[in-house]
């Protein structure tokens, strides 16, 4: 899912992705009755950031990825129970013997202008991703397609991609290797469609507005204030239009929690976000609630840097901070502390057993080691004071977090002073592409149901590696298990096992925390699906319950 987160992918804090408030428009209000219900279909939540892209091809964030679920739809979308059901795909898909080739019918949809959706829209965006010119940093989720890493690196032209429009209803997917959870990838964004007509009109100018892109989804994006507000219509053109129920969701962009909670208190918000001291205020209230989430936030170590290139030095900053007193005190939401990457309660193994059951803790809090490592590190750094910076979110409780990690490494590690920089979602994920920073505050949501979605972000020269790591025995790994591992998953699971100890023998990362969230929701507000991977939610079910 993407830098949520992340899922990412990075993402943004649990309290960022649900708080709720007043929409961006004069009618956000209406419907307003009380809590046993309202008048309207209308949904009124909050996001913490500006969305920082509606090109599928270009987007790596959460909040683009949950936007564009809502308003376009792939081959596939997730239900409720995570399971890949019906988009743009009519019936089943014919598969090859050899589980290799996928032929698909295109049902009967419309495009926001009228325009029929077809194979051709298919073909055409997913070359357009991997063309080396449209520099997509989540073009490798494509690379179960054949020969896409080769078309993706400029080693082979785009017409040699595994994707061809039979006609206009009949699409043809040839893949490397067969992929177990094929249609449920689909459903993530980089493989939505796009019409190349349109996005030939339109020129730079694509996806920067509401009215420079086309929809296909539940809903349509009618009205996008940037860094204010954007709002989501139901789409009268959508195939399934009769199961949308909603007829308008509207989202404010604000980044204080007690704003959003006394939104919710005055009726103008549907659901709030909660931070640890509000935890405590309202756990008793009825519509309180919790949930645990798949996303890991971690501190990106970058290896470009001077004194994070050095083993113990990241070592020592891993060792220095106590996250149990994180999650308890600054988050108190469910979140757990993380010695991993691959999260607990996400994905099992052919022999039944959770990925984190099998792998365990992968490091500790441990002041006194934490210190040893940092004297050698400054001896062979030669330096007995450092000076480093920390790149984070400039949300509310991200702020807390990182004056959190400065009080407790700089009063752990002598000679160490942390300065925080705290950039907007969109610029933090700019400045971390470039590596323009030393440690930074980030998160990773899986998108695909598979442990690969996070342990493949770290390859050597990977898109989201974008901190100088590399180890050729953990890319051989990863690539044996997207290739001829695949038919045998016993030795596939193991590689992947295998990978996650190197990357944490290398201290590549320091984890901080599995996400949990909590957070307030008005009793009217139904079916809201939150997925443990790819987009964070779906609306297309969602309704709110009449008086």
């Amino acid at each position: 899912m993407k830098k949520k987160l992340s899922f990412l992918l990075v993402l943004v804090l649990a309290l960022s992705t649900f708080l709720a408030a007043c929409g961006g428009n004069e009618s956000s209000d209406e419907g307003n009755s009380g809590e046993s219900g309202k008048d309207k279909q209308v949904l009124n939540l909050i996001e913490s950031s500006e969305i920082p892209s509606m090109d599928s091809a270009l987007a790596t964030d959460e909040v683009s990825f949950d936007t564009m679920n809502n308003v376009f739809e792939g081959l596939y979308r997730l239900d409720d129970n995570d399971k890949a059901v019906e988009g743009m795909v009519e019936g089943e898909p014919t598969i090859s013997e050899d589980g290799k080739t996928w032929t698909f019918k295109i049902k009967d949809a419309k495009w926001s202008n009228g325009d029929p959706v077809t194979a051709h829209d298919f073909e055409y965006a997913w070359k357009r991703v991997l063309t080396p010119d449209t520099a997509a940093e989540y073009g490798y989720i494509m690379y179960d397609l054949k020969n896409a890493e080769k078309v993706h690196n400029g080693e082979l032209p785009v017409d040699q991609l595994g994707v061809k429009a039979i006609d206009d209803k009949t699409l043809e997917v040839q893949l490397e290797t067969k992929v177990p959870y094929f249609k449920e990838l689909l459903t993530f964004a980089t493989f939505y469609p796009r019409n190349e007509a349109f996005i030939k009109e339109q020129g730079d100018q694509y996806a920067l507005e509401a009215d420079t892109i086309l929809y296909n989804g539940p809903f349509v994006l009618s009205e996008w204030k940037h860094e204010q507000s954007y709002q989501l219509k139901k789409n009268p053109d959508y195939w399934d239009k009769d199961v949308v129920k909603l007829e308008e969701i509207n989202f404010n962009i604000v980044k204080d929690t007690a704003t959003g909670v006394n939104l919710y208190e005055t009726g103008k918000a549907d659901i709030a976000g909660l931070s640890a001291e509000f935890v405590d205020q309202y756990k008793e209230d009825e519509n309180f609630k919790t949930r645990p989430n798949t996303s890991v936030f971690f501190l990106r170590l970058n290896q470009e840097n001077e004194v994070m290139a050095n083993l113990d030095a990241r070592k020592a900053i891993d060792m220095a901070w106590d996250k149990q007193g994180l999650v308890d005190v600054l988050l108190n939401n469910g979140s757990v502390p993380a010695n991993y990457l691959v999260p607990g309660e996400f994905v099992s193994g052919p022999d039944g057993k959770d990925f984190r059951e099998t792998n365990g803790d992968l490091g500790s809090y441990d002041v006194e080691k934490a210190k040893d490592h940092w004297e050698k590190a400054k001896k062979a750094l030669g330096k007995d004071k450092i000076e480093l910076e920390l790149l984070n979110y400039d949300s509310e409780n991200s702020r807390k977090v990182g004056e959190y990690l400065k009080e407790q490494l700089e009063s752990s590690l002598e000679g160490l002073t942390l300065t925080i920089s705290q950039q907007p979602f969109k610029q933090k994920l700019d400045l971390e592409t470039k590596g323009q920073y030393d440690i930074s505050f980030a998160g990773w949501g899986p998108d695909y149901p598979d442990p690969m979605t996070f342990i493949d972000m770290f390859i050597t020269d990977g898109s989201h590696n974008q901190m100088g790591y590399s180890n050729p025995e953990y890319d051989k790994l990863v690539e044996q298990a997207n290739t001829t591992l695949l038919d045998d998953l016993d030795a596939r699971w193991q590689a992947l096992l295998e990978a996650e100890k190197i990357l944490f023998e290398d201290q590549a990362i320091s984890p901080m925390y599995q996400e949990g969230i909590a957070y307030l929701e008005k009793p009217y507000v139904k079916d809201v699906y939150r997925h443990s991977f790819g987009a964070g939610k779906s609306y297309k079910w969602t309704y709110i319950e009449n008086k």
